[in-house]
């Protein structure tokens, strides 16, 4: 059967530099004014460029201007960052009359002639195009005199930026849920006389247990994006007593339950079902199989023996008689117990701006889709973006498609340990696999990134045969 697959693929980028310069001192590249320190690298959705421009040699004559320009370059592409202008006496009250103070408007980083530091230091962040890997940055100095006229123009190169190697990530669309159904579950203790199945609220801590039930029913009932589906009761009795008196115990105190939640409630027909269990022997061995009592395997396995009930509990009280009070004191009380689940359904939200508020108030009631959707919102590798993901993985933690998301997530902003967590979590379908070869390459690994994308590449994911092939252009395979 062929596979459908959703995926955003996202291109993930880290800090970067340029690799003919570095950090390191230049020398003069056009007259008068050199560079003494240079980066250039990538900050997430910007690319910062920063300097340190020496102008200890520059003369600037009294009606003179001189621009100094960052300019990016690639091919057709380019882009001017802000300048640093140094104006004479005169140049400078000229602009000043226009209103204007500088050639290039409010970015300009302007400085009088008289008045000039030795060195400016610059940065600056510019927001990232794909047309800037591989761009040339050059630096760029204009002459200006009177009349707004330009007089000479200089071109230096101070490097080149290279994007590092990193495939594309791919987050999988989860599959839409037809309906959302979700479920809450617990247990109550409702105390009844002895040989009884009436239940009286205020005998014992009966008000705090059926509150229990009627409380884990009031927090979705009043909720208009939810209906209650069903709402399940089996009740438990303990072994004590012949098995017969206690399957009508076990029958009867559940009906009970059921009859107190109806006149509460006033569900439809068929919304209610009991289920019982006569006696709960498996909640005896759970306790035993914990407990330091006396004789504690000889016990379980007398519990884990094929006896008939009656038997097997008379054999006990006589073989093990103290050990046998001990339970009946302070393990029996527990397994009779009322075990309820209120199954529901949450609507389906459509519109971005509304799961965006469910997100912020009440994660739980969206659809793996439903966060998949609101993450397109927003641009990869932001805090939001993230966030996103790791809400998505915290409401289902066990999806393997939710592991992955997050994983990828964690991928992009370099938090290889906890990608690593989800990864684990995020089962072995071609683009889990695809994943950690993501993260082994980013751990530089490239002999463990090959084997991974061999293996989803001969699992027919596409996007592994091309990585592949662009670390082969590069060197890496």
């Amino acid at each position: 059967m062929k596979r459908t697959i959703y995926v955003m693929i996202v291109a993930l980028t880290g800090m970067i530099c340029i690799s003919e310069v570095g950090a390191q001192e230049k020398k003069r590249i056009i007259p008068d004014v050199s560079i003494d320190t240079f980066k250039m690298e990538r900050e997430g959705k910007y690319l910062n460029v920063a300097m340190d421009m020496n102008l200890k040699d520059l003369n600037v004559s009294s009606n003179r201007a001189v621009l100094l320009t960052p300019r990016l370059v690639n091919g057709k592409d380019s882009i001017d960052l802000p300048s640093v202008g140094i104006y004479g006496r005169r140049r400078y009250y000229y602009y000043e009359r226009k209103g204007v103070s500088n050639i290039t408007g409010k970015s300009e980083k302007s400085y009088r002639a008289s008045n000039k530091p030795d060195s400016v230091a610059y940065s600056n962040l510019t927001e990232y195009k794909d047309w800037m890997d591989g761009a040339t940055l050059k630096f760029h100095r204009s002459d200006w005199g009177c009349c707004h006229d330009k007089l000479a123009e200089y071109d230096g190169e101070l490097g080149r930026h290279h994007e590092a190697f990193f495939p594309n990530l791919l987050f999988v669309k989860p599959k839409a849920e037809m309906a959302k159904a979700r479920s809450l579950a617990g247990s109550a203790y409702v105390d009844f006389p002895v040989d009884q199945t009436v239940i009286y609220p205020e005998y014992h801590n009966n008000t705090a247990e059926l509150n229990k039930i009627a409380g884990t029913i009031d927090s979705v009932r009043n909720d208009k994006d939810i209906t209650i589906t069903s709402v399940w009761l089996k009740g438990y009795a303990s072994p004590e007593s012949p098995y017969k008196h206690n399957t009508d115990l076990a029958k009867g105190r559940t009906a009970a339950i059921k009859n107190h939640i109806s006149q509460l409630f006033h569900f439809k027909d068929g919304i209610i079902s009991t289920e019982y269990e006569p006696e709960n022997w498996e909640g005896l061995r759970r306790y035993v199989e914990k407990s330091n009592i006396n004789h504690r395997e000889e016990i379980l396995d007398m519990i884990d023996s094929d006896m008939e009930p009656d038997a097997k509990e008379a054999k006990l009280k006589k073989t093990y008689p103290e050990e046998y009070r001990f339970l009946l004191k302070y393990c029996y009380p527990y397994l009779r117990r009322t075990d309820y689940r209120i199954d529901y359904a949450i609507r389906s939200f459509y519109d971005i701006e509304e799961i965006k508020r469910i997100m912020e108030e009440e994660p739980q009631k969206l659809s793996l889709n439903e966060f998949y959707l609101v993450a397109q919102e927003y641009e990869p590798g932001t805090d939001k973006f993230t966030e996103i993901f790791e809400t998505a993985v915290r409401m289902f933690p066990k999806d393997e498609v939710a592991n992955l998301n997050a994983a990828n997530a964690a991928i992009r902003n370099d938090n290889y340990d906890i990608a690593q967590k989800y990864l684990d979590r995020a089962g072995n379908s071609p683009e889990a696999v695809y994943a950690r070869g993501a993260l082994a390459i980013r751990k530089n690994d490239y002999k463990t990134a090959a084997t991974y994308f061999e293996k989803a590449e001969k699992m027919g994911l596409e996007q592994a045969t091309a990585t592949l092939k662009e670390m082969k252009e590069r060197g890496k395979y």
